[in-house]
């Protein structure tokens, strides 16, 4: 599409960049008050509705707000002689995101840190009440400079803010008005563009971040080509979204390629990805948004924690992730750790098994004591039996010694008092040799 025609003497046209619903976006010279190339905004032609003229106001009102390295700045607004609203802004001379990391072939590790600088410009933005509502590649651009890539966010085309405006009112925003793009849209800004808030632009990013990592959206280009508009606001309100490293499983050959321009293999990219940066991302991209993060700081701290790998709090919080990931920071530590560990458990094992022998040796010892008490008390009784016995053995030689069946009587007798001492075991050798000498006599008198 050529230039239209500028009526300015201050700005020269040179070339036309690309447009919006409402706004056309043109490469020109400044004039004055100083030469420089600037990205000059203005209506489109055919479009100078009061709608349209509000939404243009507005932009550039929400532009004037923001003050950040990340986000394109405005140099000045006005109207032309004959009356066309513009605003001239700073000309970047970059490409979208994704394909300035594919290009150079950027590592995830590298992806992650341009991340963190579009995080930090829409934080910025957040904090002075701006809410993007159009965040994807083709608004985030970077180039080198000096060597370095720089990203800028250029469109504000759609932002809504909780602000009273520039002329103090709120900014108009038709009620069942669509706003934005399928790929990168929130389940609810699909539904709504009223009933949004920051936690929308999370979930943008979060599809962004996907993309940089598998080189895919959420939607897959096979749902965007292949479902209508209606269809497609459906799949993004009720599908569930794969997680990254499934993704690139899906891929097939084309996964090749993908880690090619990741500067890696197919087999680290999954594992780089699976665990960690999966969670990361689908905490963004939660279909409830009170289960997202809940600013693009807490998502940059995420991010920091996965590469400084500490735990992230999108993964689960169980002993055994905590634990892993300390021991892969402290390594040294842990094994020093570990070796106290088992030190302690050792001695408190062994602590354990020789207080339990002593008390086993205590309970013997208490039992065998008991067993001697019982094993005296049983002799002596045994000891008074016997001598009873004795005594009435004794006795009975005063009877007349002449009469035989006494002598079988005694000799019973002395049968049962021998097998009385083998059964006992007293060991009480002394009146057992009183004993048989007494039978002795017996004997003799018989």
């Amino acid at each position: 599409m050529n230039a239209q025609p500028i009526n300015s003497d201050r700005f020269e046209t040179i070339r036309h960049l690309g447009e919006g619903g409402f706004g056309a976006v043109y490469l020109a010279q400044q004039q004055e008050p100083v030469r420089r190339q600037v990205a000059l905004k203005v209506i489109k032609k055919g479009m100078h509705s009061e709608a349209a003229m509000n939404r243009f106001r507005a932009e550039r009102q929400l532009l004037a707000l923001l003050h950040h390295p990340n986000i394109a700045t405005i140099y000045e607004a006005g109207e032309f002689e004959n009356g066309q609203p513009f605003f001239a802004m700073e000309w970047v001379e970059g490409i979208p995101i994704t394909e300035f990391c594919d290009q150079h072939a950027l590592r995830t590790a590298e992806r992650l840190k341009l991340f963190r600088a579009l995080c930090s410009a829409v934080q910025h933005a957040h904090h002075k009440g701006v809410i993007h509502r159009d965040l994807k590649p083709s608004n985030i651009l970077v180039a080198l400079h000096d060597g370095k890539p720089l990203l800028k966010i250029i469109d504000f085309g759609i932002a809504k803010t909780n602000q009273l405006g520039f002329d103090g009112e709120h900014p108009v925003t038709a009620t069942g008005e669509f706003f934005g793009t399928p790929q990168y849209m929130s389940p609810e800004q699909s539904t709504s563009a009223i009933d949004v808030d920051t936690r929308s632009d999370i979930y943008s990013l979060g599809v962004i971040l996907y993309e940089l990592l598998t080189g895919q959206t959420p939607l897959g280009d096979g749902v965007m080509a292949s479902q209508n508009r209606l269809e497609i606001l459906e799949h993004i309100r009720l599908h569930d979204t794969p997680k990254p490293s499934t993704q690139l499983k899906s891929l097939g050959a084309e996964l090749t390629t993908v880690a090619a321009r990741r500067s890696t293999r197919p087999d680290r990219l999954a594992r780089r990805i699976r665990g960690d940066l999966d969670w990361i991302v689908m905490k963004t991209l939660e279909k409830d948004r009170n289960r997202r993060y809940d600013s693009p700081t807490a998502l940059v701290a995420d991010i920091d924690r996965f590469i400084n790998g500490e735990p992230v709090t999108a993964g689960p919080p169980t002993t055994f992730y905590i634990t892993t990931k300390f021991i892969r920071r402290h390594p040294f530590a842990s094994l020093a750790a570990l070796i106290v560990s088992l030190i302690v458990i050792t001695t408190a094992i062994f602590a354990t098994w020789t207080y339990r022998q002593v008390s086993l040796d205590n309970v013997t010892l208490t039992e065998a004591k008991k067993d001697l008490v019982a094993q005296t008390a049983a002799t002596n009784r045994s000891l008074d039996e016997t001598d009873g016995i004795i005594d009435d053995l004794i006795s009975g030689l005063i009877v007349p010694l002449h009469h035989r069946g006494r002598g079988i009587a005694v000799a019973e007798l002395i049968n049962r008092i021998d097998a009385h001492f083998n059964t006992h075991n007293h060991g009480l050798q002394t009146r057992r040799d009183q004993m048989h000498l007494v039978a002795g006599v017996l004997d003799w008198h018989t």
